[in-house]
């Protein structure tokens, strides 16, 4: 069937003279759905709206604004259009041997991959699953050691690699995406992502783990047992990950955090009171009383009362309890350390004492002497005389050898006094260290002590430093110890028990105040997460709702004669709750029941198939593309029948690509005359993998039209007006083929490049968008285009399809070359050529 028609009465100009096509819609108004529900300014608008307390707004603001700021925000190449899936190739993976390939429409469609069992085709989908999650459904199934650890090809050497290449709205070149495994395990695969202009980076941290774990675009057989088989909250996270309630949900977990520790607060504070209570009542004392009366008071404490009480001891008594514990807290000097400062400078003066005693201390003068004279014997070396004493002993060279020998040995005398010199005054300096000056406040005992004490930093003498330093050390230790322990007397002596319990009070008194300034925002909190409990109740209906009709709508398709109604599907819980599940209520001729007790197996796949599909398909998925390995088992053939056409409606909008065997499906698209791509697996011997295109859309056309044109004893109406317009609709399927995707790779999304496809009304539009993409005015370069790419021939092959619109139709000498030459223009244009005409 043609996907475009033409007005009979409407006739296009010659390619001279003719006037411009229609305006190619732009991207604006347009959008993927992608993000499309704004959950905040739904939520704000209701509030707005309600009846609530002006504080309990802003309190539901303030939440609000802070779920919009903490929200998730996806890092990745996929912010704003969807993604197609271009090829996957696999080697030494699974049943593929050497690397073997399988082509893929970019685009929204459906494509059937058949084979028989063994062939190879599975391999395919588990490799793509592998490369975008790390896992298949297979894996999770079957979860023994040898299947994870055997599942490198035999036949191949190589090692394994899967390389998945996507196509994304805005990008001329395609993105890939290869899992490699470096080593034994499958689970463990080495993913990376290379998108034309960002470079290379791991799969795991480009931001798709969110939009695969709430949209995963792949379906097995094991799957379909999952969903209808797996667990009640599995079911419900499944569902409710794709309604967007995010924000919703983050708005209540900041509220709830907030009620949480303003109700520990005042629950701490009424825990804490029985025991305050009972130590209160213990003692025989008015104070206590009165703070019995004020802790007890109804409604509320009576904090200014407390307040009294606690503030109210003697000035004079606190400053004594705070001398007696500073008392406690003074440290005096360390005898340890003093006496070994002390051993070592004595040991210092008394190794000085002995340089000395050896005339080391001169030896540094009588070296500089002999050195000045050596120097004036060879300035003056004829000189016959001494120049000191006036003898005639000459200072000559041999004196002078004997004198600069003496030099050096009376330096090293003399250095040996300077290093004890040195080291006694670094035991002075440690000393005087130990030496701490006096703290700013001191019992009167020890003022004069610690003032001896301090002295020693002023004493030169290293002798007296030392004993002075050892003496009033002691001294001041001994009374600080004494003092210390006639302190703690006297505070075990002092009233406190009464303080002790002034001290606990105090510390309940300023919980207590908190806990009961809270209590007020306490019940705006909880009346704010009441009204948002309501409202994201409503919320997630009305969000359902699509969900729930698509999946209705779906399972009527594939329910095909069954008894079974499938009359809602609802969440019952929040994300939050620990009994949470996914809710389908059904009929049995219009009787309730329960779905897992009265479906079959091939019903249950088939609600399975209802839930999953409205899930991929939703709005908020970055993904273009949903991959079902297997689907068909189970269902009888009307139900394949109805499968058919759910996947060929869902292919308007997302690329689908099915594995199967089965090859009822492939003849359920056949006999309802629904486009479809059909590729053939086949293994050889060795894993030698091969793909073979069987057909697609174009070549459903085609096959119509060979069909007809090799009919004899058709009336001439069949080939002057029937057989161009099955031929017209050929050209349509590959200029619109190849429009789609120069405008995805022009940045429209698929939305905004299927509405700018169907709104070209002509065959040259179409034709138009196909060879140049959304650039305007190339209407009028369709012919000198088709001539350049396909010759000269293409334009009256264009023209006779057109004719054969209208009467008297067109002249049809030899059909089966037209078809032929037909399929060859349409071959040519499908495929994208860049082109600057």
């Amino acid at each position: 069937m043609a996907e475009h028609r033409e007005n009979p009465e409407h006739h296009e100009p010659s390619e001279h003279g003719e006037q411009a096509g229609q305006a190619v819609p732009g991207t604006e108004g347009g959008g993927s759905g992608v993000g499309s529900f704004p959950m905040l300014s739904q939520l704000a608008g209701r509030l707005e709206a309600s009846v609530l307390a002006e504080p309990v707004r802003e309190l539901l603001r303030e939440a609000l604004d802070g779920a919009g700021t903490g929200a998730d925000v996806t890092v990745g190449p996929l912010p704003d259009h969807r993604v197609f899936l271009e090829s996957i190739s696999v080697s030494g993976f699974r049943g593929i041997g050497r690397k073997a390939r399988l082509p893929l429409s970019a685009k929204p469609g459906v494509t059937l991959v058949v084979g028989r069992n063994g062939s190879g085709k599975s391999s395919f989908a588990e490799g793509v699953e592998t490369a975008f999650t790390g896992r298949t459904a297979r894996l999770d199934k079957q979860r023994g050691e040898v299947w994870r650890r055997n599942w490198r090809n035999l036949h191949d050497g190589a090692d394994p690699k899967v390389e998945v290449r996507l196509a994304q709205a805005g990008d001329t070149r395609p993105s890939t995406l290869t899992c490699t495994w470096p080593g034994d395990d499958v689970t463990a695969p080495d993913v990376e992502l290379r998108r034309p202009g960002h470079g290379r980076r791991p799969f795991e941290g480009a931001g798709w783990e969110r939009a695969l774990n709430d949209h995963r675009p792949f379906l097995s057989y094991s799957d379909l047992d999952k969903v209808i088989s797996g667990k009640p909250s599995e079911l419900y996270d499944l569902v409710a990950s794709i309604l967007g309630l995010g924000e919703l949900t983050a708005a209540d977990a900041r509220l709830q955090a907030e009620e949480k520790a303003l109700n520990s607060a005042v629950k701490e504070t009424e825990a804490e009171l029985p025991a305050l209570v009972e130590t209160l009542s213990s003692l025989d004392d008015d104070r206590a009383k009165r703070a019995l009366a004020a802790v007890g008071k109804a409604g509320a404490p009576d904090f200014r009362a407390l307040d009294d009480l606690v503030g109210g001891l003697p000035a004079a008594d606190d400053d004594r309890l705070r001398e007696l514990r500073a008392t406690i807290e003074l440290a005096g000097p360390d005898l340890g350390a003093v006496g070994a400062a002390v051993d070592r400078l004595r040991e210092a003066v008394a190794v000085l004492d002995d340089v000395r005693a050896s005339g080391a201390e001169d030896a540094h003068q009588r070296a500089e002497l002999l050195a000045k004279a050596v120097q004036h014997s060879r300035r003056h070396a004829h000189e016959d005389t001494c120049p000191v004493c006036g003898s005639d002993r000459p200072l000559d060279d041999r004196w002078a050898e004997q004198a600069v020998e003496q030099v050096a040995a009376l330096r090293q005398e003399a250095a040996t006094a300077q290093q004890a010199r040195s080291e006694r005054d670094d035991a002075v300096d440690a000393v005087r260290y130990l030496v701490r000056r006096a703290p700013a406040w001191l019992p009167a005992p020890l003022v004069d002590p610690w003032e001896e004490w301090a002295a020693c930093r002023a004493i030169d003498d290293a002798e007296r430093l030392a004993a002075r330093a050892e003496t009033t050390a002691l001294v001041l230790a001994d009374a600080c110890a004494a003092l210390r322990e006639e302190a703690a007397r006297e505070l075990t002596k002092l009233d406190e028990e009464w303080r002790g319990c002034v001290a606990r009070l105090a510390s309940w008194l300023d919980r207590a105040r908190t806990a009961h300034a809270g209590k007020p925002r306490l019940r705006r909190v909880r009346a704010a997460r009441k009204w948002l409990k309501q409202v994201g109740a409503e919320v997630r209906a009305e969000r359902l709702r699509p969900f729930e009709d698509h999946s209705q709508r779906i399972w009527e398709e594939l329910r095909q004669q069954s008894s079974v109604d499938l009359r809602s599907v609802r969440l019952n819980g929040s994300e939050k709750a620990t009994v949470r599940k996914l809710a389908m209520d059904v009929s049995v001729d219009g009787s309730e029941a329960a779905a897992l007790g009265v479906m079959s197996q091939g019903e249950l796949h088939s609600l399975a198939l209802s839930l999953f599909l409205p899930r991929a398909a939703a709005p908020d998925s970055p993904f273009g593309f949903v991959v079902i390995d297997d689907p068909v088992q189970s269902m009888d053939p009307a139900k394949v029948h109805g499968l058919a056409k759910v996947l060929h409606s869902l292919g308007e909008t997302r690329q689908i690509v099915l594995f199967t065997h089965d090859t009822r499906l492939q003849r359920a698209f056949t006999a309802q005359e629904l486009p479809v791509t059909v590729l053939e697996v086949e293994r050889a011997a060795r894993s030698v993998v091969t793909v073979r295109r069987v057909t697609d859309p174009i070549g459903q056309a085609l096959a119509d039209a060979r069909a007809l044109a090799g009919t004899r004893n058709l009336p001439s109406a069949a080939m002057t007006h029937v057989l161009p317009s099955l031929c017209r609709t050929v050209l349509e399927r590959a200029f619109s083929e190849a429009a789609w995707l120069r405008l995805h790779h022009a940045g429209l999304t698929e939305q905004e490049a299927e509405k700018t496809v169907a709104d070209a009304l002509t065959l040259r539009d179409i034709a138009a968008l196909g060879l140049f993409g959304n650039l305007p005015g190339k209407a009028g370069d369709v012919y000198r285009e088709l001539r350049r790419r396909c010759g000269p021939g293409a334009v009256d092959l264009v023209r006779q399809c057109q004719e054969g619109a209208h009467s008297p139709g067109t002249s049809m000498p030899d059909p089966l070359r037209f078809v032929q030459d037909i399929e060859t223009v349409a071959q040519t244009v499908r495929k994208l050529e860049e082109t600057t005409r």
